[in-house]
């Protein structure tokens, strides 16, 4: 198997902690499991491990309301159609992956649908229903039948999130802790997690002491200038994992949303696939309805033919954005999709006439940290769970509204089991970590943070977005590389600092995989290397090599699927 090196000339790639840590001056809190992130995935987790009995600290970088889940505008995919059956939702899960998805892993979250949806019900979760009194549900692209389930329309996410922090608030094994951005996953010598270190509503180090550590951290969508992800999505747990040795796998997989609302000075607002499920038409400045030329289910094919349908649109015909169309719908769309129908009143439009203009978003990170059926990691006490995570349940390519059921289904699983270890665990001592050393600073120098921020973000859009190639993911790589030394080298620190050393640290593995994987495949869309390599089928496993207290590399591999040929 090829295996590849990259490191930044003599110098570390990042430091194995972004800042000091003085145990016996330093707040500690013991509990048997530490969750980061209190969202769909993090919260199932969190409720599982407390109904097992363990106790559970929940520790979120914003207050309990924000985050990914609450912003999901589709819904959950489940079979409960009797014509519908988990043999077909499996078939158009691998479908839409590409070749890469574990059928294991995909029979065990869709078959576990049902009943993850019927127990955030019985947490309070209303759901919306027809005249009948039965579940009203719609289809999305990739899917062959209507197994979509949503709340008021197009505010699933939110209506979820209400509910899972209300059964977490009330729960008496469970501590919410807001406003607690993590730093990094303490470890042991020997590599075993010891506890998490946080920068606390107080501006204070504190540390949560526990052997178990589960990252529900969600996705990275801030590393890209358009983005459908609120402001906390930087990759921080990704980054945690990495600088704690854990592998992460298909970091190149980014998918890319569809249908943006795009309008200059309005935040991206996501224009859910229920949307073009209802009869939304994607059309041209012209009024042309384009979307027939790319693929036979038209709007609703699968989401990366759909961004790169739009993009190429968009390239051709010299404009910024597309427009949806929702003129013809059966139903009101007011009162079908009342949170995007405020969001364009704002700004004059109306959603029954007037096209909306809309462009492709950041929206899911595909890969993430690589772990088992059970949601370990590489790194013994660590697990992952969500959007964080590399299960093997999207493949290439995520399928609408397979996140939230992964994160119910397997937040659920994972809690269990690490309950479980929680209870044969054994409390360490935990390790200090030294302070760096830094070089002496010209005399007034300053590194302006929000404007790297920016440059990154302008940088990955352009050179890393819904299309790519050699030249622009090489050049690239070495900008990357010039901003990640310097900031090595930058002697403050903070949350924002800390975020956008995280942000650096994704784009710089999620560009690496790009340049390794040279094929197009799923929602990873090479101009130069257009083609599917189906005798070829792997995944690219990133792992981080350190010397002294740093990183010193990342050797990054191919893990060809059991049972494909590998080339010769």
């Amino acid at each position: 198997m090829a295996k590849h090196e990259f490191k930044l000339g003599g110098q570390w790639l990042m430091h194995r902690y972004l800042t000091d840590f003085e145990p016996q001056r330093t707040p500690h809190y013991r509990f048997d499991v530490v969750v980061v992130g209190g969202g769909a995935g993090g919260g199932f987790a969190a409720l599982s491990a407390a109904e097992s009995g363990s106790s559970v600290a929940v520790v979120m970088k914003g207050d309990a309301m924000v985050g990914n889940t609450k912003w999901a505008k589709g819904g959950i995919a489940a079979v409960l159609d009797p014509a519908d059956s988990f043999e077909q939702h499996s078939l158009d899960t691998m479908k839409v992956g590409c070749g890469l998805s574990e059928p294991a892993m995909v029979k065990k979250v869709i078959e576990g649908g049902p009943a993850s949806l019927k127990k955030i019900e019985a947490l309070g979760a209303a759901f919306d229903r027809g005249p009948d009194g039965d579940l009203e549900l719609s289809k999305e692209g990739g899917h062959s039948f209507a197994r979509i389930v949503h709340a008021d329309g197009d505010a699933t996410g939110f209506e979820m999130q209400r509910a899972i922090t209300e059964a977490l608030r009330a729960h008496p094994r469970v501590q919410l802790f807001e406003q607690h951005f993590a730093i990094d996953v303490l470890t042991q010598v020997d590599g075993h997690v010891e506890g998490l270190l946080c920068l606390s509503d107080r501006q204070e180090k504190v540390v949560f002491a526990s052997s178990q550590v589960v990252l529900a951290t969600g996705g990275a969508g801030q590393i890209y200038r358009e983005t459908t992800n609120p402001d906390i999505a930087t990759g921080d747990g990704i980054a945690m994992a990495l600088r704690a040795g854990a592998t992460l796998r298909d970091m190149e997989f980014y998918q890319f949303h569809p249908t943006c609302l795009y309008i200059a000075g309005a935040a991206r607002i996501l224009i859910s696939e229920i949307v073009r499920g209802a009869g939304g038409i994607l059309r041209d400045k012209s009024g042309y309805r384009f979307m027939p030329d790319y693929h036979e289910a038209a709007e609703l094919a699968p989401r990366d033919v759909v961004s790169r349908a739009i993009f190429q649109r968009m390239v051709s015909n010299d404009d910024t954005s597309v427009y949806l169309d929702l003129a013809d719908l059966s139903k009101d769309p007011h009162k079908a999709f009342p949170t995007i129908s405020r969001h364009c009143q704002f700004f004059g439009i109306d959603i029954a006439k007037d096209p909306i203009p809309v462009r492709p978003g950041a929206h899911y990170l595909v890969g993430g940290i690589k772990v088992d059926h059970a949601g370990r990691t590489t790194v013994p006490g660590l697990w992952a769970v969500g959007e964080c995570a590399s299960t093997g349940l999207h493949g290439a390519n995520r399928m609408g509204s397979n996140s939230l059921l992964e994160a119910l289904v397997l937040g659920e699983s994972t809690g269990k089991q690490v309950a479980a270890c929680a209870v044969r665990a054994v409390p360490r001592t935990l390790t200090p970590i030294a302070r760096r050393s830094h070089p002496n600073l010209p005399h007034g120098f300053n590194l302006n943070i929000e404007d790297l921020t920016y440059s990154l973000k302008s940088a990955m859009w352009r050179q890393m977005g819904v299309q790519r190639d050699a030249h622009n993911l090489q050049e690239l790589q070495g900008q990357l590389q010039f901003w990640m030394q310097a900031l090595a080298g930058w002697p403050k620190e903070g949350a924002r600092v800390w975020e956008l050393h995280n942000m650096m640290a994704v784009s710089h593995l999620a560009t690496h995989g790009a340049l390794e994987r040279q094929e197009s495949r799923g929602v990873h869309s090479r101009t130069d290397y257009p083609n599917l390599h189906d005798n070829e089928l792997f995944h690219l496993e990133q792992r981080p090599r350190f010397r002294g207290p740093g990183i010193g590399g990342i050797d990054i591999q191919k893990k060809h699927l059991p049972g494909v040929p590998q080339p010769q």
